[in-house]
């Protein structure tokens, strides 16, 4: 662990990270800065990233220094308090090591931003809708542990039980770069709770990422191509949401691209955060065609979209969750809807790198 640590460094640009810090502070001080807010809001935020990175390498940095002083005083005495400092030590720097090197991957346009996740259950009324509910608890309970703050926008419940749609804004740093990974549809096999005879089904749900875009972001939308509908809010939020029509539904008729926002009190800023949804599902449309151009170039079958079916969650006849991208797999399914994703996350950005790298 010691020596990967120190390979890994070498990647670190230390000295770059000093100098955009350093020219971010000399911005920040010059008296014109704040003529432009959007800009400098910008230049805040990013120098911010940049001290966090900066201060989380310096601490691996010295838990390194302080383990092979640890190391040199267990070879010398053989004590066994020594020992287990040693090997905490070393779980601590492991998990924070595993963190830094996932964080390596993440250098696409929009990674650092927040993540928007939508989730649609397919066909089969109130199984696929249960499903669709186990997802949001799973993706609900990985944010959390990333300390994460989770904002639901639309909801939409189900008939009898589940859902039968919701999107929910995920903030924290990186959070699209990591949830990028789970785009495309999860199915589902397992003894239903909803069939008296006990047969097993299989159900599917449709996850769709995006990033959240800054209002900079210019993404030309014709006024002309929408059609926005206001409605009143079917969850919770109090008499005034439920009583007044302050949902917003906009459809984007050229692409048939639907969003919605009810999560809001005004219709104005339900408005607002709906036309953000659709500029983010434009943005990743363009993505998805750019993709599709790349791969036909190299004459790769690329399937990207709703019809792809990427993990598959099986409970009966035995546990197993396996992502069919990368073949990552897990045999512990409670761990895995109790939100630890992680290992399916690095494993698709390694997946990703692989596909740029070839």
């Amino acid at each position: 662990m010691l020596i990967k640590f120190k390979a890994l460094g070498g990647l670190f640009d230390l000295e770059g990270l000093e100098e955009a810090i350093a020219q971010a502070e000399h911005k920040m001080a010059d008296p014109s800065f704040w003529d432009d807010a959007a800009n400098a809001q910008q230049i805040i935020n990013e120098n911010n990233l940049n001290k966090e990175t900066y201060e989380q390498f310096q601490q691996m940095n010295q838990a390194y220094e302080d383990l092979e002083i640890l190391l040199e005083m267990y070879v010398e005495e053989n004590d066994a308090e020594v020992a287990k400092e040693l090997i905490e030590g070393l779980d601590n720097l492991t998990e924070q090591l595993e963190s830094y090197e996932l964080s390596l991957l993440l250098d696409e346009p929009y990674d650092h931003n927040h993540a928007i996740l939508e989730l649609h259950p397919g066909a089969g009324g109130t199984e696929s809708q249960d499903w669709g509910s186990m997802l949001l608890r799973m993706y609900t309970r990985w944010a959390e542990k990333h300390h994460f703050q989770v904002e639901t926008l639309d909801y939409l419940a189900g008939d009898e039980a589940g859902i039968k749609s919701v999107t929910l804004l995920i903030k924290g740093h990186n959070a699209y770069g990591y949830l990028k990974s789970e785009k495309g549809v999860h199915r589902l096999v397992r003894i239903s709770p909803f069939d008296s005879a006990k047969r097993r089904h299989t159900s599917f749900c449709s996850v769709d990422i995006m990033p959240e875009l800054d209002a900079n972001i210019d993404i030309e939308i014709n006024p002309d191509d929408l059609k926005i509908d206001t409605f009143r809010a079917s969850g919770a939020g109090g008499q005034h949401i439920n009583k007044t029509e302050s949902a917003v539904r906009i459809t984007h008729l050229p692409t048939g691209i639907v969003v919605s926002s009810q999560a809001q009190r005004s219709q104005l800023k339900n408005r607002e955060q709906a036309m953000g949804m659709l500029k983010a599902k434009l943005y990743q449309l363009e993505l998805e065609k750019q993709e599709q151009e790349a791969a036909a170039l190299r004459g790769e079958q690329m399937e990207i979209g709703w019809g792809s079916q990427i993990r598959s969650y099986v409970f009966h006849p035995y546990s197993m969750v396996k992502d069919h991208r990368t073949n990552y797999e897990s045999g512990n399914v409670q761990a895995v809807m109790d939100g630890q994703l992680d290992g399916f996350i690095d494993a698709y950005l390694k997946y990703r790198l692989q596909q740029k790298q070839d």
